[in-house]
């Protein structure tokens, strides 16, 4: 496989870390010392630090997920968790107070958006 990689040289930390962000690997390996970089790397699926780093360790032995983001998705979002397969729902009880409280704003934010029947889900309760 004459192009399963590449080395980047970049003129500074800095300009490394912003390609990164841009790029958004599946993984990135950071040598000796690379905790001082993570502050500026917000866009990848795993970090491995260190000289003892391997990638394959994470997939298979090291606990972390072997599900990552991969295309650039790790601008968008990380590997799967079990999150990821739990359906949550939010419960809601208002109080006639805290109805009272918010009512004019839900109308106001209803009314600009144009959504007349959830201004008026209000209304009929006021």
């Amino acid at each position: 496989m004459k192009r399963a990689g590449a080395i980047l040289v970049a003129p500074s930390l800095h300009m490394a870390c912003e390609f990164v962000n841009r790029f958004a690997p599946e993984h990135l390996s950071l040598p000796h010392k690379g905790e001082a970089l993570l502050k500026q790397i917000h866009a990848t699926g795993t970090i491995f630090l260190g000289p003892w780093g391997a990638q394959p360790l994470g997939d298979y032995a090291s606990g972390s997920n072997h599900v990552l983001p991969t295309g650039g998705w790790a601008r968008k979002r990380g590997g799967l968790s079990t999150a990821d397969f739990v359906k949550c729902i939010s419960f809601q009880t208002i109080s006639r107070q805290g109805f009272e409280r918010l009512a004019g704003t839900v109308e106001t934010l209803a009314t600009f958006e144009g959504l007349m029947a959830h201004r008026n889900a209000v209304r009929v309760r006021r």
